[in-house]
Parts: structure tokens; C-alpha cells; sequence
């Protein structure tokens, strides 16, 4: 019987990540996943500078850059009844520009990173419930694999990266500690011949509508609104919304959106409200979506889930090399990433009540650019994780990759 380090559920950006660092320090990792290798999902695409500079640090961000993914330079605003808002990205160590990669091109660098550090990955596989001990310590997962049928594993840790319904999550019986109040209601999909000069956000009356450059030369282009205003919208079906709320978001934006070309059809979301759960207990911890979920409407989820992953791997290798007791390191974790999220999940929920006029949409967007500085300062902190020869056990991990030990 196999017992792992960890097992890690969902193989998407903060399982992926999660298990990277793991097996970079020496830990043995296997990454389960629903979905095949290479599948693409909902996303919002944007890398803010806190998300690039993790992929930086980790080596892998010339690989998105590599793949075609635009660097972006500008970011422009559009307000009704005025002239854009143009700001420049200044380059900085390890942030040359931003990107936006398309999930099937970021995942599989992931993916790929995470495999190459030594976790076992396998997709095709559902998990279905959670092992535990006689006094309730979880200590692996049970599921099924499309290849191979039913199967068990065992683990120190058992980590829920497997989305906002999360099945560990719901296993464990994670409660809610924060809620928003609000759940915006999103379309999105992707066109070419679209150009533009970088991100571009735009806000109307009780719409937004954002235009972000991702792979094979299309530009993603979102629009949003309330579940209510959505739902009215699509009276006539989801191709008639689209541009419907996009001219009242952006409609001086509307002539070049004509004059495109719409690839696949539209995707979306409606009315999926934020959490903050408790992301920890006996034996299990949740990162990602699965732990802390807030409104798309901030384009700040993927750069959430890289930062959260090397938080979560911190806390669990203190805890391995008996630095930390497992309740106390895995609480500091938490306790971080709740700082650095708070006042963005407050203000991303403001954003999505779509409530605000244009004056108190710009103050809301400069808080939005304050609470990310935060998180830039902590990131910068720390030090390269670059990818080092594959650690065969924990004896290797607390030698070669703990502090004070020559890390």
C-alpha cells in the first residue's frame, strides 16, 4: 500500500501549483483530476502582477510566454462620458508585462511542472468520498478511474483543489465563514480580428464588459451584470444578450466588437455568490476555489490560486519537518490568506451588486489596485522556488529545503 505526502484533488491552477511545491521539496504527491489533460474551463484568463510574478519565480513563466500568450503593457478604462483612462504596466524583477493565458495552455504548464517535479498525475478520475481514521482524521480519498476502476489512496494530507462545489470540501463539512452578498452574472467568449491595446475594462449602468488579448491571436471578451438584468437580456437567447449588454457596458466599443469574429460559442455563469471557508482541519486542507471563491468581476481568481497554493505548501512542509504542529501551521495559512483576500473579496462584492455609478466605480477599482499591493509586497519577499532534482523522501525535504537548513 502506498502512503503519500499528499494527495492533491483537482489538477487545475491551485492543485497543479500545490503539488509542484510540494515534489519540489521532496514530497511524494499524487494530483488527481476529473477532467482529461489539456481541457480547457471557465475562466477569467487575466494574470494580475501578483500571479505573473509566482509563475516568474517558479520558472515557468517564459513557457506562457512561449506558447504564444501576448504580453500585455496598458491598461485601459472606459467610463460613460469620458475620455479612456489609459495606464501603463511598469515592468519590474520577475513582471516583465502581464498575460492572460488561455486554461488549457496554463494548466498544462502546470500540470506538466507538477509532473516533472515527480507527483504522479493522473486524470480521468473522480473522487467520490474521503478515507478516515477511527477518531476522524482524514487519510486519503476513494474514487473511481475511467481507466482503471475503483481506487483507494492514503496520505498524510488530503488536498481539496477541486472548485467551488468542491467534493472535499463537502466531505469534511467546511463551513462558510464569510458570504457575500452579492453574485454577478457573467457571458463570455472569444473572437478574432479584435484588437486592442491591452486589458480593457469598461463600465456602464449596471454592466461591465472587459476585452482581455489571450492565445492564437483571439481576444476574450466578457460582459457583465446582475442574475436579474442577465436573465432579462436572454429573453431571446444568449447570442442576442451578448451584445445587448455589451453596447450598454462599452458603447463606443461596440462598432469594433461588430467587426469581429466570434470563435465557439458564448460561456457564462449566473449569480454563484462568494466564500471564505474554513480551509483546514484534521488531515485535509482546501486551496483555491475550493477554500475562497469571489466574484469574477475583478479578474483576480487565477492570481488568488498561485499564491494560496505556495501558502498552503509552506504551511505543510513546516508541518512535515515538525517545525510546526499540523493545527497551527495550517491556521497561520488560513489566517493569511484571509489578510491578503479580505479587502479585495469586500470590494470585488460592491463591484458585482453593480450598484455603483461612475464616480464610485473608479474609487472602488482604485481600491481594487490597493489590495493587491499587499499581496505583491509578501510575494516579492520570498524567495525563488525554482525546480530542483526530485527529493526522494521527507528526510531530504527537512535536509535540503527547510529554513535554517540551506534553503
Amino acid at each position: 500500500m502506498t502512503t503519500y505526502d499528499a494527495v492533491v484533488v483537482g489538477a487545475r491552477v491551485a492543485g497543479a501549483s500545490t503539488a509542484m511545491l510540494l515534489a519540489r521539496a521532496g514530497a511524494r504527491v499524487l494530483l488527481l483530476e476529473r477532467t482529461p489533460y489539456g481541457s480547457d474551463t471557465l475562466s477569467t484568463h487575466g494574470l494580475m502582477r501578483a500571479g505573473v510574478l509566482q509563475l516568474s519565480r517558479w520558472g515557468l513563466l517564459d513557457q506562457v510566454a512561449a506558447a504564444g500568450t501576448p504580453p500585455v503593457t496598458r491598461t485601459l478604462f472606459h467610463y460613460p462620458g469620458s475620455r479612456p483612462v489609459r495606464i501603463s504596466i511598469r515592468a519590474s524583477q520577475g513582471v516583465p508585462a502581464l498575460y492572460a493565458p488561455r486554461r488549457h495552455v496554463l494548466d498544462r504548464i502546470l500540470v506538466d511542472a507538477a509532473a516533472a517535479a515527480g507527483v504522479e498525475v493522473r486524470h480521468g478520475v473522480s473522487v467520490t468520498d474521503l478515507l478516515t481514521d477511527p477518531g476522524g482524521r482524514v487519510t486519503g480519498v476513494r474514487g473511481v478511474d475511467a481507466a482503471t476502476g475503483r481506487f483507494t489512496a492514503y496520505a498524510k494530507t488530503t488536498i481539496g483543489a477541486d472548485g467551488i462545489r468542491s467534493t472535499v470540501a463537502a466531505a469534511v463539512g467546511a463551513p462558510v465563514e464569510r458570504a457575500s452578498a452579492a453574485g454577478g452574472a457573467v457571458l463570455y467568449g472569444y473572437f478574432d480580428g479584435l484588437p486592442t491595446e491591452g486589458y480593457e475594462w469598461a463600465y456602464g449602468t449596471a454592466t461591465a464588459a472587459g476585452l482581455i488579448p489571450t492565445n492564437d491571436g483571439q481576444t476574450c471578451v466578457f460582459v457583465g451584470t446582475t442574475p436579474e438584468l442577465l436573465r432579462l437580456a436572454r429573453r431571446n437567447g444568449a447570442d442576442a444578450a451578448f451584445p445587448e449588454l455589451f453596447g450598454r457596458a462599452a458603447p463606443l466599443l461596440r462598432d469594433r466588437l461588430e467587426s469581429a469574429t466570434r470563435v465557439g460559442r458564448l460561456r457564462g455563469w449566473s449569480g454563484q455568490r462568494g466564500h471564505i471557508r474554513r480551509s483546514h482541519g484534521a488531515g485535509w486542507a482546501l486551496v483555491g476555489d475550493a477554500g475562497y471563491f469571489r466574484d469574477p468581476i475583478t479578474t483576480h481568481g487565477m492570481t488568488d490560486a498561485l499564491r494560496d497554493a505556495e501558502l498552503l505548501a509552506d504551511a505543510l512542509l513546516a508541518t512535515w519537518a515538525g517545525e510546526q504542529p499540523e493545527a497551527i501551521a495550517l491556521a497561520g495559512y488560513q489566517a493569511k490568506r484571509d489578510q491578503l483576500s479580505a479587502q479585495l473579496f469586500e470590494v470585488s462584492d460592491r463591484i458585482a451588486g453593480y450598484g455603483w455609478d461612475s464616480t464610485e466605480i473608479q474609487q472602488l477599482l482604485r481600491e481594487v489596485s490597493s489590495a493587491m499591493s499587499d499581496e505583491v509586497g509578501l510575494l516579492q519577499s520570498l524567495p525563488p522556488r525554482l525546480a530542483r532534482p526530485v527529493a526522494t523522501g521527507l528526510g531530504e525535504l527537512v535536509s535540503a529545503d527547510m529554513p535554517g537548513t540551506g534553503r
